[in-house]
């Protein structure tokens, strides 16, 4: 690069969300600080096509339209911004926007590109910066002139000091750095002179031998870890990747959002969008749960504002005991399964309250079980289908219980205390078991005393598991209209020929075949054969 450096800072803007752009606005602010000592010209890098689809696809790329995106930047605090269009351009890929960025910064010579610290910040920082065969400074908070030169503060051991890193004496190439986003707002102050140049971009190299299969865009509506009710916020403590795990387990439990201190971050455990402190997220929720974290004055500048501090740490010297409401000193990898199963079962006990009240009130609707239900499956990270197939509903059924508009079953109950891991006798009171067992006990009755039914468990009434034998006179149906019940059923085909037709789908069956389903799903029996049909059956029911 033998151009002569100018004394121009570029920040690369990220246009796939609001989110990611408001992210660069924040970098753009940093830039705008550092400025005053740099007195050169701030300028946004825009890239992308006016035409919103990539040449190879028909596909609809959203994000914010690049016009607009150049317009905001230069009413916050851009004085220039440079948008490079190519229709090839319009799904952002690192592999591709390396190459782009690089000619651009040979051709030009700024004196710094600075991108937001992000996933896809971090890798185009790197690519571009190999390419230019330029230094790069990763992970700065904080940047700023000194005798000369650029200085970047950065978090080193584990977080628990600032490093100052500069670039080499007598750096005459473009420096680079990824720049953590959080704790800086974006600045409300036009630049100077405002104005946009669009560079065509004529050719695109698309790398050999990587092929795009897919690509999702993240949805907007995820609530923020800022606006959280409950933060579960995991510090070095937890020790590896699988200990901070837990961390999310009692997020999810709790119906809460997941928080981190530096260490974690820098270890890639959790992203840098969840990081808390001075550097990070300020958060101001009405539970805090810390666990393993130190209470360095980094981390907990992000946290005063919670209502309510739990600090859990084995070292009763830590000082995250000092600003505690409540100390639990212990060890993470022991208590924190125990409280997540703990808490699991308060969760479900409190939605059987919710079930049980409606029930005693004779309300149509139950009220408050749907909005429970529906944080109960979104702290999880479930769809509705994942949720449907682990409780042998359908989608349709999770969205109606969801909406409060049908009240559901107490065997509903207890599939859903088996998909999230609880055992019922953790959470159900005797009452409740009691009530259980007469409901199972009045369906064997009913069944029994059915002509076609035959008990070959006698005295198993309030049993779980039982068998019937099933005789179906011939070409006729076991009932006249598909039924549905609570448990799962295996149906074993002793004699003759049987239709059994599964949530609408037909099934036969010939003599010695066998077939398992869950019996939620409707289904109806029919004898195909001349004579009559016996089946073995076993039951099983919740």
């Amino acid at each position: 690069m033998g151009t002569k450096k100018k004394k121009a800072i570029w920040v690369y803007t990220d246009l796939r969300n609001e989110r990611l752009f408001t992210l660069s606005l924040n970098v753009l602010a940093r830039a705008y600080e550092l400025n005053h000592s740099v007195s050169g010209t701030i300028i946004a890098i825009v890239i992308g096509s006016s035409a919103n689809s990539a040449s190879e696809t028909t596909m609809e790329i959203p994000g914010i339209p690049i016009n607009e995106a150049a317009d905001r930047c230069l009413s916050h605090g851009a004085d220039r911004v440079f948008i490079f269009e190519n229709p090839t351009l319009a799904i952002p890929r690192t592999d591709i926007y390396a190459p782009v960025l690089s000619d651009a910064v040979e051709s030009r010579a700024p004196m710094l590109v600075l991108f937001p610290l992000t996933e896809f910040g971090r890798d185009l920082a790197a690519r571009t910066a190999r390419l230019s065969n330029a230094g790069l400074i990763a992970d700065c908070v904080d940047l700023a002139m000194k005798d000369g030169r650029i200085v970047a503060s950065c978090p080193s051991w584990g977080g628990e000091i600032l490093a100052e890193i500069t670039y080499r004496e007598n750096f005459h190439t473009t420096g680079f750095a990824t720049v953590q986003p959080h704790g800086i707002q974006p600045v409300n102050s036009s630049g100077n002179p405002g104005t946009i140049e669009r560079i065509t971009v004529e050719s695109v190299a698309i790398p050999e031998g990587i092929e795009l299969l897919s690509s999702t865009y993240e949805l907007e509506g995820r609530k923020k870890l800022e606006e959280a009710e409950i933060v579960v916020a995991g510090g070095a403590g937890l020790g590896t990747a699988d200990g901070f795990g837990m961390v999310r387990d009692l997020a999810a439990a709790l119906g809460g959002e997941v928080g981190a201190t530096r260490p974690p971050v820098l270890q890639h455990w959790i992203k840098e969008d969840n990081l808390i402190g001075q550097t990070g997220k300020t958060v101001h929720p009405d539970l805090l749960i810390s666990v393993g974290t130190s209470g360095a004055i980094q981390y907990t500048a992000g946290i005063t504002d919670a209502k309510t501090i739990v600090a859990i740490n084995r070292d009763l010297n830590a000082p995250i005991f000092q600003i505690a409401d409540i100390g639990i000193a212990a060890d993470a990898a022991t208590f924190l399964p125990i409280f997540a199963s703990k808490v699991r079962q308060t969760v479900m006990r409190s939605l059987t309250d919710t079930l049980y009240e409606t029930k005693e009130t004779g309300e149509e609707k139950t009220s408050g079980f749907g909005e429970k239900l529906l944080k109960l499956r979104e702290s999880h990270g479930w769809s509705r289908e994942s949720l449907a197939f682990a409780t042998g509903q359908s989608p349709e059924f999770i969205e109606q219980f969801e909406k409060d508009e049908i009240s559901p079953s107490v065997s509903f109950l207890l599939r859903l205390s088996r998909a999230f891991n609880v055992d019922p006798g953790t959470f159900l009171h005797e009452s409740e078991k009691a009530m259980i067992r007469d409901q199972r006990t009045q369906q064997f009755v009913k069944r029994t005393q059915n002509y076609s039914y035959q008990t070959l468990t006698p005295g198993t009434e309030n049993e779980h598991l039982r068998s019937f034998m099933i005789t179906i006179e011939s070409k006729q149906a076991h009932k006249p209209v598909a039924y549905k019940h609570e448990g799962e059923e295996y149906i074993y085909v002793m004699e003759g020929d049987l239709e059994l037709t599964l949530g609408g789908k037909v099934h036969k069956l010939k003599q010695h075949e066998s077939i398992h389903f869950n019996s939620e799903t409707p289904h109806k029996l029919r004898s195909l054969s001349d004579e009559a049909t016996r089946c073995l059956v076993v039951l099983y029911t919740p």
